[in-house]
């Protein structure tokens, strides 16, 4: 990759990683909300987020579903210009390897995109390492982010906040960092490989559609599938971020916590508002990237 493209492949991450922090920050809140919790959930899932909801509109009103925006916005800018980035420096990189390379077999493959073409196995590869690289440099951050959409802790400031968990040591700064690459890695290789398969099929099968209404649909398809398949770790990730208690400080203490006190349903905590929230961001993020790029490269 050029520079200039690697700075275009940076401004169409960031974007993209914008709209998706402002526009759905509340499914994140709501879904953490619900994770840090210890008690059994007896109610149904559509009565908890309803009551979660007015909890929070009660005490803290409509700006209340924002909480934690700043450290989201931290988190997710750089961590989705990143990620896009450097998931296309390794696609580009894999593409000249006969083993990833993939074959075009349509000759309509390459009007709706711009993007490195590889094998399934490729595209697995990439996402999955592309995910966990980037996750380990913003670690910190993520834990940040958990911290602010919880109502466990009443940090003051974003660099008064960070500072303390600094000071609690390096152990602090990765905690949850295991749960988040079980849950990441992979997330992003089935994600990359049903999207791509997805968007060729689709656009094969209908030429005519618009570019951003294929992206959009195959992200989310794809949001959603991988979503399902990877939820319990984020709860077994929430809990380590926002809890401090010795119990969920180790990956299979907290596993058998979150066992113990809610059976193989609490690891499916938040499950409905994560897939709505994956689905939305991929669907925005993913038509933002890539129609981004399209426009700036033609």
């Amino acid at each position: 990759m050029k520079n200039a493209a690697i700075g275009q492949h940076l401004l169409s991450g960031a974007l993209s990683g914008f709209a998706g922090a402002i526009l759905l920050q509340p499914l994140d809140l709501l879904k953490t909300r619900i994770q840090q919790g210890d008690s059994a959930l007896n109610a149904r899932n559509t009565t908890i987020i309803w009551c979660t909801t007015k909890d929070i509109l009660r005490n803290e009103g409509i700006k209340g579903l924002w909480t934690g925006t700043s450290a989201t916005l931290i988190r997710n800018v750089p961590g989705v210009a990143l990620y896009f980035t450097s998931l296309t420096y390794l696609r580009s990189i894999m593409a000249k390897t006969p083993y990833f390379s993939a074959h075009q077999r349509h000759s309509r493959d390459s009007s709706k995109t711009v993007l490195p073409k590889l094998s399934s196995q490729g595209n697995l590869i990439a996402g999955a390492t592309a995910r966990v690289g980037v996750g380990l440099i913003l670690n910190p951050f993520s834990i940040l982010k958990a911290r602010f959409e919880s109502e466990l802790y009443a940090y003051r400031s974003l660099s008064a906040s960070l500072l303390s968990i600094s000071r609690m040591g390096p152990s602090e700064l990765m905690r949850g960092f295991v749960a988040s690459s079980l849950r990441d890695a992979p997330y992003a290789g089935l994600f990359v490989v049903i999207y791509e398969s997805i968007k060729r099929e689709t656009t094969y099968f209908i030429p005519t559609a618009y570019a951003a209404g294929i992206h959009s649909f195959s992200a989310a398809s794809a949001g959603a599938i991988a979503t399902m398949a990877t939820h319990p770790f984020d709860v077994v990730k929430t809990k380590m971020q926002v809890r401090s208690e010795d119990r969920y400080r180790g990956f299979t203490t907290t596993v058998m916590r979150i066992f113990e006190q809610r059976g193989a349903a609490g690891f499916f905590d938040g499950a409905s508002l994560r897939m709505s929230r994956k689905i939305l961001s991929s669907a925005i993020g993913w038509a933002v990237f890539e129609g981004m790029l399209l426009f700036m490269q033609t």
